[in-house]
């Protein structure tokens, strides 16, 4: 059983893996930050496109075939909890490209919808 890529270092089936199927719900914003990283890694657009609001969900999800996601490191986070409805999470991402390397550094937001934690945009 290989570890999941966002970091956390669980079997990827327990980890990531329940919320790509639909089996869970992340909890917070943070591990749906992690799991949206990991649908990355895995190439799984349609938890891409379903966790991402509706009013900023683009039509087209391109995932690049070239790039090869490498880590992720949380570096903030402003609420996101069980109790907050919306929140905010600063990251890095490494990434090869072309076989360059590269990394992608930006915080994301987040609101809880019903409940479920949807990405909304770059702060």
């Amino acid at each position: 059983m290989s570890l999941c890529p966002c970091g956390l270092g669980e079997p990827y089936d327990d980890c990531c893996g329940r919320f790509h199927r639909g089996t869970d719900a992340p909890p917070s914003a943070e591990l749906l930050m992690r799991a949206r990283y990991s649908a990355y890694v895995v190439g799984d657009r349609d938890f891409l496109l379903r966790t991402w609001h509706d009013k900023t969900r683009p039509r087209l999800l391109t995932v690049e075939d070239g790039q090869h996601w490498k880590g992720l490191y949380i570096l903030d986070r402003t609420g996101g909890g069980l109790f907050d409805s919306e929140g905010t999470v600063e990251f890095k991402a490494r990434y090869e490209a072309d076989g360059k390397p590269g990394v992608m550094h930006d915080t994301s937001r987040f609101v809880k919808v019903d409940g479920v934690w949807l990405y909304v945009d770059e702060v």
